[in-house]
C-alpha cells in the first residue's frame, strides 16, 4: 500500500529515551503545569492519525527529533460531483455570547478566534471551577466544554454543576478523544452536541448554530 509522509524535524536537545514511549499519553508533560500546557497536544495528533489509519514514527538524538507520519494514499478518483458547503452567513451569529473552557491555553485561544470570526461575542477560562463562577454571575448564551481538564473537574461535572445554576444551559461538548461515556452522560444531561478536535471552523460554527437555534434544549 502506498503511503503519503508528512516529516517534521527539530534541532533541539531530543527526546529522553525513557519518554518516548508515554509522549502520546494524555497529559504526560514535563512542562509546569498551568504555565506550559498539559501535554494534550500529542494525544491529539496521535488520535487524528490513527481516526485516519495512519502510523507514527518518532526517532530522536542528542541533535533533535523527527516525526514521521504515515497516511494510506486514497486511489479514488476526485469525485467531480460539487460538494455543498455550508455558506458563511448560515454559520454567523448575531452576537450571542458564548464562554469558551478548555485548560489547554493554545487550543483555548483558536476556538475563541474561530468563534469571534463568526460573529459571537466570547470569553473564555481555563477550568471547570471558574467556569462555574463565571456562570454565577454572567449569563451566556452557550458554553463550549472541553471534556478533559487537568487538574480539575471534567466537562460533564462542569456542565452538570452549571445546570444547577442555570437550568436549560446550552452547551457543545469537545474532546480530542473519541466520544466516552462522559461524553454521552454530558449529552443526556442536554448538551446539544459533541465535536472531536482538532475540528474546523465550520465544523465548530455549524454545531454552535444549530445548538442555540434548538428551542427543544434541555437540562
Amino acid at each position: 500500500m502506498e503511503h503519503v509522509v508528512l516529516t517534521v524535524t527539530d534541532t533541539g536537545t531530543g527526546i529522553p529515551q525513557e519518554d518516548i514511549d508515554r509522549i502520546f499519553e494524555p497529559f504526560y508533560t514535563k512542562k509546569v503545569m498551568g504555565r506550559n500546557g498539559t501535554g494534550l497536544g500529542l494525544a491529539v495528533v496521535w488520535n487524528t492519525v490513527e481516526d485516519h489509519d495512519g502510523k507514527i514514527f518518532v526517532a530522536s538524538s542528542e541533535k533533535g527529533t523527527r516525526f514521521q507520519l504515515y497516511f494510506p494514499a486514497s486511489q479514488e478518483k476526485k469525485s467531480s460531483v460539487p460538494i455543498k458547503e455550508d455558506k458563511p452567513e448560515e454559520l454567523t451569529g448575531n452576537n450571542e455570547h458564548l464562554l469558551v473552557v478548555d485548560d489547554e491555553p493554545v487550543l483555548r485561544d483558536i476556538a475563541c478566534q474561530m468563534l469571534q470570526t463568526l460573529g459571537y461575542s466570547v470569553d473564555s477560562v481555563s477550568s471547570g471551577e471558574l467556569a462555574i463562577k463565571f456562570t454565577q454571575e454572567t449569563p451566556v448564551d452557550l458554553i463550549v466544554i472541553d471534556m478533559l481538564m487537568e487538574p480539575g473537574i471534567n466537562g460533564r461535572e462542569t456542565y452538570e454543576e452549571i445546570l444547577k445554576i442555570t437550568p436549560g444551559q446550552k452547551a457543545i461538548i469537545v474532546s480530542g478523544f473519541s466520544e466516552s461515556d462522559e461524553v454521552k452522560a454530558a449529552l443526556q444531561l442536554g448538551a446539544g452536541g459533541f465535536i472531536k478536535k482538532p475540528y474546523s471552523m465550520d465544523q465548530l460554527g455549524r454545531l454552535v448554530k444549530e445548538t442555540l437555534d434548538n428551542p427543544l434544549a434541555q437540562a
